[in-house]
């Protein structure tokens, strides 16, 4: 049986002047874009421009969606109605889909970002919130959660698709929880342990905590960060590692359709 595995990257992140990370190096590597949708990143010329890449290449597209926080990059807690960030979502989901039309491609998936991706793993008030609003903008848009959280059982019992979500970069707490970035050790850096920590994930279905235990993370994708320093040579590492090993490398959208 072959083993298959899709490896996704947040792009789409740059604003005016500043610029933050490779896209166009890592649309060569990844099969699935999160672009962001101006909340947390991104304006309309950089976005725009992220999805006709990405619609050259044929890598999936998803909403990145976040909290409204440009000034934190949508990394600080956010305490939002339950209607305002139902709103939220769908503003971010319709204005992503206008763009990505304009250059042949369309919105596949939904993948928070952030704060927001880490406080509804858990929080499930508020995970139903944009649960909410994806299934009224378009009920077959999947949503990209974190493996083994509360999240994805919910998901799927709402009728939506949840995809699995592993981290190449990030360190994991016993609980299946994502180490605070906060925290020393938070974000792993060397390329080649990263790559090496990716084919046990696929290989095994677990990965080692930061206190040395053992965690099942089955996973149907991994995210390497395009923000990072090493993005390009760590998703570089990631991609050869497994694809030496026989895994096939596919977006999750397309091992669907097949």
């Amino acid at each position: 049986m072959t083993l298959r595995i899709d490896l996704n990257s947040d792009l789409g992140e740059h604003y005016g002047a500043w610029r933050m990370g490779d896209d166009t190096a890592m649309l060569d590597i990844v099969t699935s874009a999160n672009v962001a949708c101006g909340f947390h990143a991104g304006d309309p010329r950089s976005i725009l421009e992220t999805l006709r890449f990405a619609a050259e290449r044929g890598v999936a597209v998803g909403a990145h969606v976040a909290y409204p926080d440009l000034v934190g990059f949508g990394r600080r807690p956010m305490k939002l109605s339950r209607e305002e960030l139902r709103a939220d979502v769908i503003y971010q989901i319709g204005a992503l889909q206008a763009l990505a039309r304009t250059v042949g491609t369309d919105v596949s998936y939904v993948k928070p970002h952030g704060a927001l991706y880490n406080s509804i793993a858990f929080d499930e008030a508020e995970a139903d919130a944009v649960i909410t609003a994806i299934r009224e903008v378009n009920p077959d848009l999947a949503l990209v959660c974190l493996a083994a959280s509360p999240q994805v059982e919910q998901t799927e019992a709402s009728g939506l698709r949840a995809i699995s979500e592993a981290f190449a970069d990030r360190a994991y707490e016993p609980s299946g929880a994502l180490v605070s970035r906060r925290e020393p050790g938070a974000v792993l850096h060397d390329p080649v342990e990263v790559a090496q920590r990716m084919l046990g994930l696929v290989q095994s279905g677990t990965l080692t905590a930061r206190d040395g235990s053992t965690v099942a993370v089955r996973a149907d994708s991994i995210c390497v960060h395009g923000d990072s320093p090493a993005a390009v040579e760590m998703a570089v590492a990631v991609r050869a590692e497994l694809v030496g090993a026989g895994v096939e490398i596919t977006s999750f959208t397309h091992a669907e359709a097949a």
